[in-house]
């Protein structure tokens, strides 16, 4: 799916700056879900913040970072998953159990997997990062 393209190609964005030690990225082209997934990345310390520039025409973001991010990427493909098997996707996807997040779209909105477990929803997944 194209917004997928679109939020994966921001992604890595972020992290090749990361480890080149820059101070901020420049995301574009943008979309709104990738807003989502960063303001879940700033609530949990991920990165520093970010400024949206001109939404309605083609948009940017510059993200501040604060050299945190080891990876962070985006399903290219549709991966549906239940609250119940929340955590052992969390277990199987990302290389250490102590931090990280899995950024799933629910009924409720753009939820990372503890805020998912926590109100019992499940949805499709987008992506993470640690």
């Amino acid at each position: 799916k194209m917004g997928r393209r679109i939020l994966n190609d921001a992604l890595r964005t972020i992290v090749n700056a990361e480890r080149r030690g820059k101070a901020t990225a420049n995301l574009q082209p943008i979309s709104t879900v990738m807003s989502s997934f960063l303001n879940i990345m700033k609530h949990r310390g991920y990165i520093k913040d970010f400024q949206v520039h001109d939404p309605h025409r083609v948009g940017k973001i510059t993200v501040e970072l604060q050299g945190r991010i080891k990876d962070c990427r985006a399903l290219t493909y549709r991966q549906d998953i239940k609250a119940q098997d929340i955590e052992k996707y969390r277990v199987e996807q990302l290389p250490t159990n102590q931090w990280g997040y899995v950024v799933i779209t629910t009924p409720n909105g753009i939820l990372d997997h503890e805020e998912a477990i926590r109100k019992n929803v499940g949805g499709q997944v987008i992506g993470y990062f640690y």
